[in-house]
């Protein structure tokens, strides 16, 4: 079992900036790609950001490209999702998933473990 805990949402305004993080505990392997999702009211969960085991490979989406950043402390067993330019569109619950590949993957059921989530709102 791997138990994720994400932190770090909160209230921003629009062209803020705010850094996720996520630390994995339990059956922790650094082998493990992790990424990013996120879900709004009303609407189902969605791919953000992704990330190989060794950090060399990322992947994000069309709507965070270039604004989001994510990158992995394995010594930490931490994932980060840096976002800059935030709009009010990106508010959501983001969720921080991990799974038994090395790969990454953008859909959520390839993924193992997931969070709680942390909630992001930005305003107008």
């Amino acid at each position: 079992q791997v138990q994720l805990v994400e932190s770090g949402g909160g209230l921003v305004q629009a062209g803020g900036s705010l850094r996720l993080s996520c630390v994995a505990s339990g059956r922790t392997c650094s082998s493990y790609a992790m990424g990013w999702f996120r879900q709004a009211p009303g609407k189902v969960r969605e791919f953000v950001a992704a990330i190989s085991w060794s950090g060399a490979v990322t992947n994000y989406a069309d709507s965070v490209k270039g604004r989001f950043t994510i990158s992995r402390d394995n010594a930490k067993n931490t994932v980060y999702l840096q976002m800059n330019s935030l709009q009010p569109e990106d508010t959501a619950v983001y969720y921080c998933e991990t799974r038994y590949f090395s790969n990454i993957a953008t859909m959520a059921h390839e993924y193992d473990y997931w969070g709680k989530g942390t909630q992001l709102t930005v305003s107008s």
